[in-house]
């Protein structure tokens, strides 16, 4: 098992968010801490944690993904946090648009995972984090791209637990509710003139905009994903915020059309 003062924490998108607060967090327990970027070069002085690696990584880029691992070395735990929102009807989302979700939600960091876990595997010691979103295991509308990549996410790291954990590599997920990190002012949004949805799509973004700006904070966050890292047998998933601990009793006990009418009815909207 990798010692503690030689433990290296690599967490994707780092430059804001959770990304930042995790780097932060690792950084002040007194591990060594790459963040990636990817264009590290634009984050403001005032920006950065101090003590912090930043380096380039554009996970819709082969290349930059081949080039990054090429110079990473050793690595004992990976945060795969880097993503993008995106919402709008499915009926209306560009090809293309989902592709890229894809790429850079799912594909990249699955990429750096393949590329991480032979030496964890070697040195008998690993953790690895997936960011997904409590929108994997509870879809809403309009979110359906986002939802699917998250819920992709959870299955490779569920699954790929089994195959790893006998060597000392454990693979969890942390699916978080609303955070207010700022992100609905990143989201991507697709939605044609004149479309049927304009207005259901109105009233939910707005209201999941007001949401988000009552959320948890990163940082709080980042300490869940500090617990997972440190437990000796890391738990499948972690979910926080957004009452998490609610939600999940009650997909345990509802029937998934109660769930449906509740999720539709906290929106403002018809079901």
């Amino acid at each position: 098992m990798s010692t503690h003062s030689s433990r290296t924490v690599v967490v994707t998108g780092a430059s804001s968010g959770i990304g930042k607060a995790t780097a932060a967090a690792f950084t002040a327990n007194g591990d060594k801490v790459i963040g990636t970027s990817r264009n590290p070069d634009t984050i403001a002085v005032a920006d950065r944690v101090p003590g912090v690696d930043y380096r380039a990584l554009d996970l819709t880029d082969a290349e930059s993904i081949a080039a990054f691992v090429t110079a990473l070395g050793t690595v004992d735990v990976l945060i795969n946090n880097a993503g993008e929102s995106q919402a709008g009807p499915l009926a209306e989302l560009p090809a293309a648009a989902i592709e890229r979700l894809f790429q850079l939600n799912v594909l990249g960091p699955v990429a750096l995972t393949q590329a991480v876990l032979p030496g964890m595997r070697e040195r008998g010691y690993g953790r690895i984090v997936m960011v997904g979103s409590m929108l994997g295991s509870f879809p809403m509308p309009y979110r359906s791209s986002y939802a699917a990549t998250k819920a992709a996410l959870r299955g490779f790291a569920t699954a790929a637990r089994f195959e790893e954990s006998p060597f000392g590599v454990w693979i969890t997920t942390l699916e978080p509710g609303q955070i207010d990190t700022g992100l609905s002012e990143r989201r991507t949004k697709y939605i044609d003139e004149g479309s049927p949805h304009t207005a259901d799509f109105g009233r939910f973004m707005a209201k999941m905009d007001e949401k988000m700006g009552q959320g948890i904070t990163p940082e709080r966050v980042a300490t869940t994903i500090l617990g997972a890292v440190a437990a000796d047998r890391p738990k499948p998933l972690y979910a926080v915020g957004s009452n998490a601990p609610v939600m999940f009793a009650l997909r345990r006990l509802l029937p998934r059309t109660v769930m449906e009418r509740m999720i539709a009815a906290s929106y403002g909207l018809k079901r």
